[in-house]
Parts: structure tokens; C-alpha cells; sequence
């Protein structure tokens, strides 16, 4: 059941930040990009910017901010995942990092979110 509801969350998040990059007039190109290695939940390009975003959603913030929860490891597994994205694909321009940090209400509704730009 806990499992299920943080699908629901992630999905959800996942959901509130891609509405939010197009906002900023972004397209997303890719969510839930998957390799063997791992998975990159958003990649999204405007211009000649493409961008690798890590989707961090929690319902509360009681255990800290949900960008908190990204590790060095987790840092360097989704450089390596981009590595690998940009030579199958032949990215060009410019590369950047961001986070988006969703905090839900109890409701599922979104309370707040934080796009944290060149993040790592």
C-alpha cells in the first residue's frame, strides 16, 4: 500500500514538473528514460539546452526538503546515464543539471514547487 502511494506521488510530481518546464517553454523530450543502468525522469530541451532533470517528490517536508534525498552516488549514476543519453541520441549544445522538488499536500494536491537549476 505504502509502495502504491508513492508511485502515485512520483507520478504525480513527475506530472506537476513536466507541466511546469513547459510553462518556461521547454519540450519535454523524454520522462522515465530507461537503460539497464537506471532511469532519468525528465529530459527536456529549449534551444539548444538540453536539460536532465531529477523529479524529487515527498508529501511533507517533516524529513527534510525532497531535493535532500539526492546522494553523491545518485549524482554520479545519473551523470553516467546522461553519458549515455547524449551519445545515442548525438546531443548537441549546451548540458545542465536540474532538480525539480515537489512537496504534496495530504490530498495529493501540489504545495510547492522548486526548480533548482544546475543542481550538481
Amino acid at each position: 500500500m505504502a509502495h502504491e502511494k508513492g508511485n502515485r506521488l512520483g507520478k504525480a510530481g513527475e506530472d506537476a514538473a513536466s507541466l511546469y518546464l513547459k510553462s518556461l517553454g521547454f519540450e519535454v523530450i523524454e520522462r522515465n528514460w530507461r537503460i539497464t543502468a537506471g532511469e532519468i525522469d525528465i529530459i527536456a530541451r529549449k534551444g539548444n539546452l538540453t536539460v536532465f532533470v531529477e523529479v524529487k517528490s515527498r508529501s511533507g517536508n517533516l524529513f527534510g526538503e525532497p531535493e535532500e534525498s539526492i546522494t553523491p552516488a545518485k549524482v554520479a549514476k545519473l551523470r553516467a546515464l546522461a553519458q549515455n543519453y547524449i551519445a545515442e541520441n548525438f546531443v548537441k549544445g549546451e548540458i545542465r543539471f536540474d532538480v525539480i522538488s515537489v512537496v504534496a499536500d495530504r490530498n495529493g494536491g501540489i504545495k510547492d514547487i522548486r526548480h533548482i537549476k544546475d543542481a550538481f
